[in-house]
This record gives structure tokens, sequence and C-alpha cells, in this order.
């Protein structure tokens, strides 16, 4: 995890093993601005994954629950509250998109 060193407009101008002066603000490696400077464009690629992992874990939950296996209720109260507002969010989501309803195909 490398220490960072700013310049005057607050973006990465070095990173550094140790700290040193005008180097005290500590970062992972991992750190989307740390990969940035460093021009690896995994991170970002990385984080669109979990993205991705994320949607597939609320598809399996669904099929869990539509099958019996898993109650909402067998799950942490925060992740319950987690799940029903991403649920909502995407229902919201859809129906700003639809731009059309029957009566408007021709």
């Amino acid at each position: 995890m490398p220490y960072i060193r700013r310049s005057p407009q607050g973006e990465i101008a070095a990173l550094l093993n140790e700290a040193a002066p005008d180097a005290t603000e500590f970062l992972p490696a991992t750190a989307p601005e740390v990969c940035r400077f460093l021009g690896t464009p995994a991170a970002e690629a990385f984080n669109g994954l979990d993205s991705d992992f994320i949607r597939v874990m609320e598809d399996l939950i669904d099929v869990m629950l539509d099958k019996g296996l898993l109650r909402l209720t067998d799950l942490p109260a925060e992740a319950q509250r987690k799940l029903l507002a991403r649920k909502d969010m995407r229902r919201q989501m859809q129906g700003a998109l639809r731009l059309l309803d029957d009566s408007d195909v021709i």
C-alpha cells in the first residue's frame, strides 16, 4: 500500500513505499485513483465484475426465495433492507426507461 504525494491540484504526483513529510496519505494499492495513476485499468474492470456478481447474487436469492429454499426474514435486517432497496430502485429505473406503452405501438 503506497503513500501518496499530491500535486498542488490534488492529483497523485508520486507513490512512495514509506511516509515522507509531504507524503503522509496512505491508500490501498487497489484504490481506483492509484490504479489510474499507474495506468492499470484492472481495478476498474474488477469493479465492473463486482457489479455483475452482485446482480448474479440477487438473482440467486430471488430463485431461492421463489423455490421456498430461503425466506427473506432468514437474512439479516441490513441485507433485507439492501435487497429491497435495490429491487425498488431497479423497478423505478425500468419504469423510467419505458418510453412507449402498448397504446403507442404502431
